[in-house]
């Protein structure tokens, strides 16, 4: 076991992970939901109101940050990496460069990024990240995902986090099942454990200190188009058990996405997998929290609505929803 690598994971799950690392196209669509054009220096203020956020580190341990966010400064000319680092948080680098289909017939796709990543894990490192994400995506719709995409992108997953571990860096491994299309909960397991199942079969393969690696799974819940949605109860039970089958006990924390849940319900489902968690820890080991993208900042977004008179209203109600989910992470909401 890697001391330093498990220490570090074990600060990063600690509390919760704020997921702002949202690419130029991604952000550039949540900013025109509220009327602003994108361009970096937009970015940079939007990601200031939330890391300047008055008590921020009470709730959020780590921040995973793009490479645009990763080199920039506050107005007062503070690196974002070490006005988070001072704060006690611990700022984290997206490291994969999106996704590419393996065919136009298939939803199925597979990640790019690993060409040249040991350079770039390097010059991160050196801005001060201390953790890295890398997405993997799976679509449940007929055939999909194959055969060839979950063995793919669990190979890939495997070398990243391998090639993290080497620069003394913790991966944060992300295989994410879609919420997309009308299948059952017991769809969403069946798929959700195949693919974990694999990913583990890798990182074992390439010798990955589990014990230094962080996990990012969906929970398992019914697709977003089935009328039948299933209950809070059922979606927290499911997702243990998924995860009871197929992460080892080693892994120090399992750190929940939100998959494009409302904040309200990704929150509450937190909380629930929790209150099963805290009966039996002996059962389930694992740090459970959440790394939250859109359910974390959609509300401040929608505050803030791009006018320097709302920041201190923005940064309220991130704070709240920080609040929440970390009482969540707890099982204490």
């Amino acid at each position: 076991m890697n001391k330093q690598l498990n220490e570090t994971a074990k600060k990063v799950v600690a509390k919760t992970i704020l997921a702002a690392d949202e690419s130029t196209k991604t952000i550039t669509k949540r900013l025109a939901t509220i009327g602003v054009v994108s361009n970096p220096e937009v970015n940079r203020q939007y990601r200031q109101i939330l890391f300047t956020a008055n008590e921020i580190e009470k709730y959020v341990s780590g921040v995973i940050l793009y490479d645009e966010t990763i080199r920039q400064k506050t107005d007062d000319g503070i690196p974002f990496t070490k006005l988070l680092s001072q704060e006690g948080v611990i700022p984290g680098i997206k490291v994969d460069m999106g996704t590419v289909k393996f065919s136009d017939d298939k939803p199925d796709t597979y990640t790019e990024g690993l060409e040249g990543l040991e350079k770039r894990l390097l010059e991160y490192k050196n801005l001060g990240a201390k953790f890295a994400k890398w997405r993997s995506v799976f679509t449940i719709a007929g055939g999909s995902p194959t055969d060839e995409a979950v063995e793919k992108n669990a190979q890939d997953l495997a070398l990243y986090a391998k090639i993290c571990q080497d620069a003394e860096i913790v991966p944060i491994v992300e295989p994410e099942v879609l919420m997309d299309g009308n299948h059952s909960i017991e769809k969403d397991k069946e798929v959700t454990e195949r693919v974990l199942a694999s990913v583990f079969n890798k990182l074992k393969a390439h010798n990955v200190d589990l014990s230094g690696v962080i996990l990012k799974p969906n929970m398992v819940t019914s697709g977003k188009d089935n009328p039948q949605q299933a209950d809070t109860e059922t979606v927290a039970q499911t997702t243990l058990e998924v995860m009871k089958e197929t992460v080892p006990p080693e892994v120090p924390g399992i750190a929940f996405l939100s998959g494009g849940q409302s904040p309200e319900l990704a929150t509450r489902h937190l909380n629930a997998i929790n209150k099963i968690r805290n009966t039996d820890q002996n059962k389930y080991p694992w740090r459970i929290t959440a790394s939250f993208g859109r359910a974390l900042q959609g509300e401040a977004l929608e505050a803030w609505g791009g006018k320097n008179e709302n920041v201190t209203v923005a940064q309220k109600v991130f704070i709240e929803r920080a609040e929440k989910v970390f009482l969540a992470s707890l099982g204490q909401l």
